[in-house]
Parts: C-alpha cells; structure tokens; sequence
C-alpha cells in the first residue's frame, strides 16, 4: 500500500484512469489531491472520486510527496515551473506519463535532480488493461520504484526499462499498438460485413477474437508463431489466409510501420525536449 499523500497536476483521462484504479486498490481519496485550471473538470472530479481539488497547481505540489504530472506535453514546462520551489522544499517523486518528455528535460525545468519516473502507457489503460514502460532516473529509490509500480499497476501491467532511451521503442510498440491491432480489426470487420455478416455480428467475431487470441497468448508457454502455427492446418483455409498475408509483405509492412512510429517518438522526445519549443 502506498503511503504518501498523492497529487495529479492536470485532471484529465489518464489521471482519472489513476485515481480511480488507486481507490479501487484501497488508496482513500482524502490522500489524493488534483490540480485542474477547469472548473467543469474539477466538478466532474470531486463528484466522480470525492478527491481534493484545486485550480492551482502549487496547491497540490505543497502538500503531497507522490507528484503525477498528468498533463500535455506542450505545456509540461509551464506547469513545472509553478510548482518547483514547492518540489525543492522536500523529497518528492515525480511521475510523468507525458509522451516525449525526457527525464533530462524534466530535471532542466525542475532546476535540480528530482526523483523522476518517466512511464509511457497505453489506451487500454482507461479500463484498467494498460500496459506501461517505466524508467527511473538515479535519485528514485528502492521504495519510490515501488510506489511508481503501484500506482501504474493502478491500471494495468508494467515493464521496467534498462535505459530511457527504450521508451521510444515502448511508444512503437505498446503506446501506438492498440492502433494497429484496431487497424486490423477494421478490416476483417470490413470484409465481413462486405461478404454478408451483419455489422453486430462482423463487430462481435472480430472483437472476440482478438480478445481470446490475447488471452490465450497470454496464458501460453509457447510462442506466437507456435500458437499461429497451431492454427494453420497444411492446406486449410487458415493456410490460404496466411499465404495471402505474406505475399503482400504484411509482416514487412509492419516492422516499416512499428520503425516510423520509433523514429517519430524520437524526433518528438528532441522537439519537446527543447525549453523553447512553444516558441517555434
């Protein structure tokens, strides 16, 4: 159980994904404070959690010692510099689930080596089935690691990552990965439809596979081309199918898509890195 008192600085999906996994998970919500500049949001908030409110950031910053910075990266510098004198005052672990923002630039804006966790999650997260990549940086303790994974496994599983520089990978792979298994999903759903099954029942087979094919990737010792291979019965349909995939390169396609999606974090984690990037 986590034993700090816990602030969100911005309110929005992901944070209210977080709090509301920690409560379920038996954190009360007199120990968890968010700061959000909307007073619609704000309302949505104690209503929804019963969890303290404020519309200014340094409001949660003095009184918590567990800081999740929750909001967008193009405006992650400006909410960092409202509330780093009250960070410099105590210990504080910080937790950042802003995409593209390198610990680097994190302690740049803080003005001095905070404990910093960087996390990239996913989507999937909004329901409590996310997955997230964590990185410390050297000042996070034994005790801080364990307090970042449990507020991650708030709404999911997590992976913690050797170097930072994997979380560009991380983006690729599990951060953009609910798109690509939905691209897919669109299509034979598509086709479905397009061959003569009703929408409900296309979207029904094709959302329920993927979900059962998951699961059994899960629970399975074996690898996923075993498992795939476990399906393609010589001279069957599946076979047919899979025939079809490989001589328009799917497999290619994808590694060129999961590639451009790397590269793109990584120019992005520059961009953002940069303290006048809200100027260009």
């Amino acid at each position: 159980m986590i034993e700090r008192k816990i602030g969100f600085i911005g309110g929005g999906n992901m944070a209210q994904s977080l709090i509301g996994g920690l409560i379920n998970s038996g954190i009360s919500p007199e120990n968890i404070s968010v700061a959000e500049p909307l007073p619609s949001l704000r309302a949505k908030l104690k209503s929804k959690f019963d969890v303290k409110v404020t519309a200014k950031n340094s409001d949660v910053a003095e009184s918590v010692t567990l800081l999740v910075l929750a909001v967008k990266p193009q405006i992650m510098q400006e909410a960092i510099t409202s509330i780093k004198n009250a960070v410099a005052l105590k210990p504080v672990l910080v937790i950042s689930v802003a995409a593209g923002i390198n610990i680097q630039s994190i302690e740049t804006w803080f003005g001095g080596r905070p404990a910093v966790v960087r996390v990239m999650p996913n989507t999937p997260a909004l329901i409590g089935a996310g997955i997230s990549g964590l990185f410390a940086n050297s000042q996070v303790t034994l005790d801080g690691r364990e307090n970042a994974a449990q507020v991650m496994k708030a709404v999911g599983n997590i992976v913690w990552l050797q170097n930072e520089g994997e979380l560009d990978l991380v983006t690729a792979v599990s951060g953009s990965g609910p798109a690509y298994f939905f691209y897919l999903m669109e299509a034979i759903e598509r086709v479905a439809v397009s061959e003569g099954l009703d929408p409900t029942t296309a979207r029904t087979l094709t959302v329920e596979t993927a979900i059962g094919a998951g699961r059994l990737a899960l629970a399975s010792p074996d690898s996923l081309a075993v498992l795939r291979k476990q399906v393609t019965s010589p001279g069957g349909t599946t076979e047919a199918a899979i025939n079809s995939l490989d001589e328009s390169q799917v497999s290619e396609s994808v590694g060129k898509a999961v590639k451009a999606a790397k590269a793109r974090s990584e120019e992005l984690s520059q961009f953002l890195g940069t303290e006048d990037h809200d100027k260009k």
